[in-house]
């Protein structure tokens, strides 16, 4: 069996690559990165190491191709592969989609195309993006052959100090979850992979536990002087603010999904605790990184407050002190956070606050935010 993952990344390696390799795939990886691509090609292997513990994984049965000067390669790859993945962020999509079309515009078998990215419909966008380079003719052959389910992945990878490029760290814990709805294929024997009727709860799930409780840590960890999420999670009123606030959205999570509120507790714990391995340790600013983005009306902070106010008709008050704290994030390496600063030094904080989450002043999530506003 074949796969294809775009991405040669940490989490493209440590994660997805990985779980390929334990389901019997060789894997071809696809990056711009030609030393990593040099590297995989060199040793056909590479080794993933589970943090606080001793275990690890050797991965082999794999190779790499450089999209921008293997294109040919990379389209046979494609035409190839049963399954096809990627793990390259949000904004890489749209670049890696006219290869993607190329290759699936040639394949003459069924196959799957996940997009493993730490977003909310990735798949389906990836999707667009695709069609948009694809001929009426092409659009309805890949339709009819090739299924794109949206995915919710969660494995937490944490900055490297490796000295071999190839060695990754990943937390041993992991969930990836795939939507079963549009698919037309038979569904492939992956390890790891949990498939589902509806995506909507575990991409909300996971969004509104594991990336809010990430940004409740690096946020409020930035604004009282910590480096890293461990020093922000060793400091107990912190500690207890990302509780608080996952209180809040479990309590969405809870009224939208039926989710058992015990259950849901445990896995709240569950989170935190990975957050707390001294291994998977991450500078605050790496995951604070894109504020802009994180203050969007469909991500971590802005979306679960929104609907807290809808389904409690009250304000989050845990949820809008973060929301303070990330338009007080500033790191001149961050090109977003840099046009954050600008923003509201143009348009002051709410004036920003409000641009970003595209909501009125007078909404009551504003109100809240002010309140938390220095």
């Amino acid at each position: 069996m074949k796969a294809v993952h775009f991405g040669a990344g940490n989490i493209g390696r440590g994660f997805i690559g990985a779980l390929l390799f334990q389901s019997n795939y060789e894997t071809t990886f696809v990056d711009v990165n030609t030393e990593l691509i040099d590297e995989l090609n060199k040793k056909e292997s590479y080794r993933v190491e589970l943090a606080g513990t001793e275990d690890y994984m050797e991965v082999t049965n794999v190779s790499g191709l450089n999209s921008l000067n293997d294109e040919e390669k990379v389209i046979e790859a494609i035409t190839e592969a049963e399954v096809i993945t990627t793990a390259v962020g949000p904004n890489v999509l749209p670049m890696i989609a006219p290869l993607l079309a190329k290759g699936l515009g040639e394949k003459k078998s069924t196959g799957l195309v996940i997009a493993c990215e730490n977003m909310v419909g990735g798949t389906e966008i990836l999707k667009n993006h695709v069609f948009e380079n694809l001929d009426e003719e092409q659009k309805e052959w890949v339709s009819n052959r090739i299924s794109f389910p949206n995915a919710a992945v969660d494995r937490i990878v944490p900055n490297q100090n490796q000295k071999d490029p190839l060695t990754v760290m990943v937390e041993p814990y992991y969930e990836w979850v795939v939507e079963t709805s549009s698919v037309t294929s038979e569904l492939p024997d992956i390890k790891g992979i949990t498939y589902v009727e509806d995506l909507t709860p575990y991409i909300e799930r996971k969004l509104f536990t594991v990336n809010t409780g990430h940004a409740v840590a690096a946020y409020l960890g930035k604004y009282n002087g910590h480096h890293t999420i461990k020093e922000a999670l060793e400091d107990a009123k912190i500690k207890n603010k990302i509780q608080a606030a996952l209180g809040e959205s479990g309590g969405v999570l809870i009224e939208k999904y039926g989710f058992n509120t015990e259950e849901h507790q445990e896995y709240i714990d569950t989170i935190i605790s990975r957050f707390e391995n001294p291994d998977l340790s991450d500078e605050v600013t790496r995951v604070g990184r894109g504020p802009i983005r994180k203050l969007g009306p469909k991500d971590r902070l802005v979306r679960p407050a929104l609907e807290y106010i809808r389904l409690k008709n009250e304000e989050p008050v845990h949820l809008a002190e973060v929301i303070a704290a990330a338009l007080d994030y500033r790191n001149e390496d961050d090109a977003e956070a840099v046009e954050l600063g600008d923003m509201i030094r143009k348009k002051g904080k709410v004036g920003a606050f409000c641009e970003i989450a595209e909501i009125n002043e007078d909404h009551p999530l504003v109100k809240a935010v002010e309140k938390h506003i220095n």
